[in-house]
């Protein structure tokens, strides 16, 4: 479940206070939540906070959380989704047990269902195209019309629903629709279609079926077959509830989960709609639905995310009623707590330039000890190779430095992490003057990084060994949109949601194809995230070869959340 225990004190919101209330009452045996993606897209960050609310509740209550794909719209779905999300929820640390399901797997209950709604004239087939349903639903205040079709017998619907079934008709020619009330308030209410005529073979039940229900009416059913005593879902679906519990009275289930809404998460600087994140990976904007760039858990996962810092982090946003937007920079901060206390140290050089130390023995290669993780004594130490050729961060050097540049210049003296304090004495340049190697001399009485005399030095830098270090590409990943509410920006460019591609951050990739690692880099495992020490942290990417290792920016060091909770 992650490398640091997640926050034990879980806080009391509504949800769990209902369900406290509702089990000092005896009114559950045992709570039952469900988790259910439809699988035509990868999960976000969003899905997150219902993963771990569904999952959350089940484990704190002794109950049990079931996963059910609702894959109702062939046309749009995929067992590449359904494997996807499967991973992704095992990832975070979550497991279904053997309460896997699917809504195809009711698909004959639920057009039994159907049947008995047509039958108790609760339902009936109409021969309105999609187009005119929308004409004659009316408005929030204006009531919307009776289909030509609505007083249709139940024998006369019986018998052209069969026949739709048996693949008579075209699609789109005929639905079945809820006989409600086209004057109601709530426009779900206005005879809702229940089923709909769709010619796509289906991901696992191929072309057995040509009708398939509509969410409103399988998603209250399934919760219903499996005993689901909480349907927690967001707050967009608050106005179908009145659909959700009319379904199952109609047909007098024996079991009437209870449908509450809670606020989704809505992020900073990021999209949660499957729909627009389709649309950049279809377009080449990103490079898949696992780009590290992408607030998918796959593409969380691969830029470095421990599962426990999403699960911190859904905690800490909570469960309310109300909509709010939540600082992208709260993720980042709980990333950074979990990886401060994990992540193993290493030295890395993005922007390397040489630096030599002329007075150091030919050949002389010095093993120095390295902690492995300061926040964690158990980490224990690692060997690091010293010589008199290594590699500095290029911006740590600067020839004519402003009043307060600490860091390397001509005649400076600055530590070396673990090693000693050098002096800057020569700078080298090519023809077209630009700095290639830095010449030094370097204190032996100073190993270890502290000089005997008591003089101070003002930066520590860091450093790889030029002859043992590991050469490596680097990507440094930044958000992916740079405007808070990125379709905002868009619908005020006069845009529609289709162009999101337009508003990508043009700096949210930069790759170097030059840096250095220390040679303890060369031994860490895809998926693995460190820290290099003051550059942030990073992850070993599945891109890496034998020859060449790939590494993800996960986070910088830089804590913006921190500060502005102060």
């Amino acid at each position: 479940m992650g490398s640091s225990e997640d926050k034990a004190d879980k806080p009391r919101d509504f949800v769990r206070k209902l369900i406290d209330k509702e089990l000092a009452e005896g009114r559950h045996d045992e709570i039952v939540t469900r988790f259910p993606p439809e699988p035509n897209g990868y999960l976000h960050i969003g899905h997150a906070k219902s993963i771990c609310l569904n999952f959350g509740l089940a484990g704190e209550f002794g109950g049990r959380c079931h996963l059910r794909f609702d894959d109702t719209n062939p046309s749009a779905e995929d067992t590449e989704y359904v494997d996807s999300i499967k991973a992704d929820i095992a990832w975070l640390g979550f497991d279904w047990g053997q309460h896997l399901y699917f809504a195809s797997d009711y698909y004959q209950r639920l057009y039994d269902c159907a049947e008995e709604l047509v039958r108790r004239g609760r339902a009936y087939v109409c021969e309105l195209s999609a187009e005119q349903v929308r004409e004659q639903r009316g408005t929030l205040t204006r009531p919307g019309s009776d289909s030509p079709w609505r007083e249709r017998s139940a024998e006369e619907s019986l018998d052209l629903f069969r026949r739709m079934r048996a693949g008579e008709f075209e699609a789109g020619s005929h639905t079945l629709r809820a006989r409600i009330d086209m004057a109601s308030p709530r426009i779900v209410m206005r005879d809702p279609v229940l089923y709909r005529i769709q010619r796509a073979s289906h991901h696992r039940t191929g072309d057995d079926w040509c009708v398939y229900p509509m969410y409103d009416l399988a998603h209250c059913l399934s919760d219903s077959f499996e005993g689901i005593t909480h349907s927690l879902c967001t707050l967009e679906f608050a106005d179908n509830k009145a659909l959700y519990d009319w379904v199952l009275d109609a047909l007098d289930s024996e079991c009437h989960p209870q449908q509450i809404e809670f606020a989704r998460l809505n992020l900073t600087h990021t999209v949660m709609s499957k729909r627009v994140l389709r649309g950049l990976v279809e377009e080449g904007k990103v490079s898949g639905w696992d780009d590290p760039r992408m607030p998918t858990l796959s593409g969380m996962r691969r830029r470095g995310y421990p599962p426990a810092a999403i699960r911190n982090f859904c905690l800490g946003v909570g469960v309310t009623r109300s909509d709010n937007t939540v600082q992208y920079e709260q993720l980042e901060h709980e990333l950074r707590q979990e990886l401060n206390s994990s992540a193993t140290r290493l030295m890395g050089v993005l922007d390397p330039l040489k630096l030599t130390i002329t007075n150091w023995p030919e050949g002389k290669v010095e093993q120095l000890t390295a902690i492995n993780n300061p926040e964690d004594e158990s980490a224990g130490t690692r060997e690091l190779p010293f010589s008199g050729s290594l590699y500095v961060e290029r911006e740590d050097f600067m020839e004519d430095p402003p009043r307060k540049f600490f860091r390397l210049s001509p005649g400076r003296e600055v530590r070396l992490r673990y090693a000693y304090f050098v002096t800057c004495n020569e700078v080298v340049k090519n023809d077209e003057g630009e700095v290639i190697e830095l010449l030094c001399s370097y204190d032996p009485a100073t190993r270890g990084g502290d000089s005997p005399d008591g003089r101070k030095v003002k930066a520590t830098l860091h450093w790889v060994s030029a002859e043992q270090s590991v050469p490596a590409r680097v990507r440094l990943y930044d958000r992916l949109f740079t405007a808070e509410n990125p379709l905002a920006q868009v619908a005020a460019s006069g845009k529609d949601g289709n162009k999101i591609g337009d508003a990508i951050n043009p700096d949210s990739l930069l790759e170097l194809s030059q840096s250095r690692l220390e040679p303890a880099a060369a031994d860490l495992k895809a998926g693995v995230t460190c820290q290099f020490e003051r550059k942030g942290y990073f992850c070993l990417d599945p891109d890496s070869t034998a020859d060449l290792p790939v590494f993800n920016r996960t986070v910088t060091l830089r804590d913006a959340w921190a500060r502005l909770r102060k």
